[in-house]
């Protein structure tokens, strides 16, 4: 960029943006929020007021709601909606105030692509989920020369868009400061498996996997499923399988250095997998279920592969991936996954935006818009 930017970050209020990471979403975030701060821009972070204070804070809630709202228990509640939709809509006004250049929304709440709408203020909003019907519609009214979304893979743009993608749809991989997971060039003679702990990212398949395979295997991550963890988790944890809890970013890449290959294991459609590509950074071949975009980002020189959901098939592939060069998956990390990388694209489409709302500004709003 010619000049620094302001920046309104705004993040999912689920959980903190700070370490240990309780997923990709929040890492992101971190990452995105410190690269762009590296590069002189005045960043300013909406999210749980309990993020890290390293950054300028503006709350969207007092702390992340999953402490009193926890994910498992109250997915269909209308109260935490009520929550969340109090908390948006009393930020929006100051997200969209006028002082920012630019707003990036990470957040998955209607009303901040609405205000961008409604405002014609330069906005790019980061997709990373697959479509839901809470949300597809919105993005899909929203767009605009001047708010522009972002996916994290070309899986995720046909998952979104089918073969019918619009411009202001475009791929922008998650990046990652490939400085913090240092390369490790000798594993050791386990699998490691990462994530949040729940049925959709398949740590029980991942274990079934290891035991078929003969192989030792440490998991980490955020326990979200309390009780799946009790029925098919902790059963099966022996002296060749553990479970660590959940790691911040330095204890889990020593872990990844030691390790001799990563299991990841999407029972859905998975928009991109950062775990991945950290993994991979420090030098992990990965054997991976052939599901969402893990194809796509690992790559054939970094993975093997089995069919969704089978344990046999990814035994194998455990067996082959561990004989992959361990310079090949830090290689891919370091070509296509780098935070630099990612900050030149975001910073790329934050000049088309903020262009076209310069336009609007002097007279060229579409006509629909002046309609609203």
């Amino acid at each position: 960029m010619n000049r620094p930017l302001r920046i309104a970050l705004v993040a999912h209020p689920r959980h903190p943006i700070a370490e240990p990471f309780k997923g990709g979403m929040e890492a992101h975030s971190f990452h995105l929020a410190r690269g762009l701060m590296a590069r002189g821009h005045d960043v300013t972070l909406f999210a749980a007021g309990d993020s890290d204070p390293a950054f300028t804070i503006d709350s969207l809630l007092p702390v992340h709601y999953d402490r009193d709202y926890p994910w498992e228990n109250t997915t269909p509640h209308p109260e935490l909606y009520t929550v969340l939709d109090k908390a948006f809509g009393a930020a929006r006004h100051r997200i969209f105030s006028g002082h920012y250049d630019i707003v990036h929304n990470n957040s998955l709440h209607r009303f901040v692509m609405q205000e961008a709408k409604r405002t014609g203020l330069p906005c790019v909003t980061s997709l990373h989920v697959p479509p839901f019907d809470a949300i597809h519609g919105v993005v899909r009214d929203t767009l605009s020369d001047t708010h522009h979304v972002t996916v994290t893979s070309a899986r995720q743009n046909i998952s979104w868009w089918g073969q019918a993608v619009p411009p202001e749809s475009m791929v922008v991989h998650n990046g990652i400061d490939v400085a913090c997971w240092p390369f490790g060039a000798a594993g050791g003679d386990h699998a490691i498996w990462c994530g949040r702990i729940t049925r959709n990212k398949g740590p029980h398949l991942a274990i079934a996997a290891a035991k078929r395979a003969n192989m030792s295997l440490r998991l980490f991550g955020y326990l979200e499923d309390r009780a799946y963890f009790d029925q098919e988790i902790a059963p099966e944890l022996s002296e060749g399988i553990s479970y660590g809890g959940v790691l911040e970013g330095a204890a889990l890449s020593n872990e990844m250095q030691r390790a001799a290959l990563l299991l990841f294991t999407p029972c859905w459609d998975e928009p991109f997998g950062l775990i991945a590509v950290e993994a991979m950074a420090s030098g992990l071949p990965v054997a991976s279920f052939d599901q969402g975009a893990a194809r796509e980002i690992i790559g054939e020189t970094a993975g093997r592969y089995a069919s969704p959901g089978d344990v046999d098939g990814l035994a194998l592939a455990i067996r082959e991936a561990s004989r992959i060069d361990r310079s090949l998956p830090r290689y891919r990390a370091e070509a296509f996954y780098s935070r630099e990388t990612m900050i030149d694209n975001y910073e790329a489409i934050y000049r088309r935006v903020m262009a076209a709302s310069s336009r609007v500004r002097e007279g060229e709003r579409p006509y629909e818009t002046l309609m609203l």
